[in-house]
């Protein structure tokens, strides 16, 4: 007798929840046992063969486990793969959760996932190869030095505006540096702005050699073309194009432009009811990472000047065939 066994997992960094449900032709469902255990794949394979003795070893089982994107990214994923069992990782944003409920604990959270294992609630992640994971992780790590190069900034802003210094020209300039610099500050606050300097020297430098290192890896021969491609569009250089190809994967998953855009978190909602039509902003249900770049993207773009192309733009869009020039124009920005 074959039967089918769906093993849900609601994962925490200090535990795993388990429950295994098996469905049947009539619509329900026997749910056999949910417990928790410590965080290791191992115990999940204990689990699974726990479960397949208790149930009848004469019997053939088809086993699904799958649990919700979260903390622990793909590495169960990978552990349990490698072991021979069949495993998914579920988007929170597809899964059909029970609405209007006031009750949430792991046990439940773990009924749900496994009824969604069931009866096909859910859409799939996208499981990168060891390398996209790689180099998202890099220039995922780029952007967060990023940020708090931003915010390095803005300290060093406030301690200015602090103590009576506004600087009144463009800002982050090597004659604003100078000036920041020459500052006519004495004792500890000197030693402080010098402090927030070198945090910014020390920063700069690094995205520098970040920069060069996204360049080497978009050389590769699986992105080089690619990069190509997308660096054509306006709004889109390297570091982009690098990010949309490695986070995305496979585009042809996605059968039309809004598809994507739902992936992205880019869909527009809307809450409407009798005659009174509400349209709302974007879900941001998605991939932050992306949204926020393609959104940075569409900001240069806008800045631009119509019909204008720049000399970057220009030497990127060489070589490449008409049919992928063509669509670009327009002043770039970023």
């Amino acid at each position: 007798m074959n039967r089918i066994l769906k093993i849900a997992m609601d994962v925490h960094s200090t535990n795993y929840n388990l429950c295994a449900m098996e469905p049947v032709l009539d619509g329900e469902v026997r749910i056999f046992a949910n417990i928790k255990v410590t965080p290791d794949y191992k115990n999940v394979l204990q689990f699974i063969e726990n479960l397949k003795n208790k149930l009848g070893p004469n019997d053939s089982y088809s086993i699904e486990c799958g649990y919700e994107a979260g903390c622990l990214g793909y590495s169960l994923y990978h552990q349990l793969t490698s072991a021979g069992v069949k495993c998914v990782i579920l988007a929170p944003t597809t899964m059909l959760t029970q609405q209007g409920k006031r009750i949430k604990t792991d046990k439940r959270d773990a009924v749900m996932i496994a009824q969604c294992l069931s009866y096909g609630g859910y859409h799939a992640v996208h499981v990168p190869t060891d390398k996209d994971d790689s180099v998202k992780e890099y220039l995922r790590m780029r952007d967060d030095h990023k940020l708090a190069l931003k915010k390095n900034k803005q300290q060093i802003n406030a301690f200015c505006l602090r103590h009576g210094y506004f600087y009144p020209d463009t800002k982050w300039t090597i004659k604003h540096l100078n000036w920041l610099k020459k500052l006519d500050v004495q004792g500890l606050f000197r030693e402080t702005l010098d402090e927030y300097l070198a945090s910014y020297d020390e920063q700069t430098a690094k995205i520098e050699r970040f920069d060069k290192r996204i360049e080497e890896l978009a050389e590769d021969t699986d992105y080089k073309d690619n990069v190509r491609k997308l660096g054509c569009l306006l709004g889109i250089k390297t570091h982009t194009a690098l990010s949309l190809i490695v986070e995305t994967g496979d585009f042809s998953r996605f059968r039309k432009g809004s598809t994507y855009a739902a992936f992205l978190g880019l869909a527009p909602g809307e809450s409407s009811s009798g005659e009174h039509i509400n349209r709302t902003g974007i879900s941001k249900a998605g991939n932050s990472h992306l949204r926020c770049l393609l959104i940075e993207g569409a900001k240069g773009i806008c800045k631009g000047q119509i019909g204008h192309k720049s000399k970057a733009l220009r030497s990127r869009q060489a070589g490449n065939s008409a049919e992928v020039i063509t669509p670009c124009s327009g002043q770039e920005t970023r």
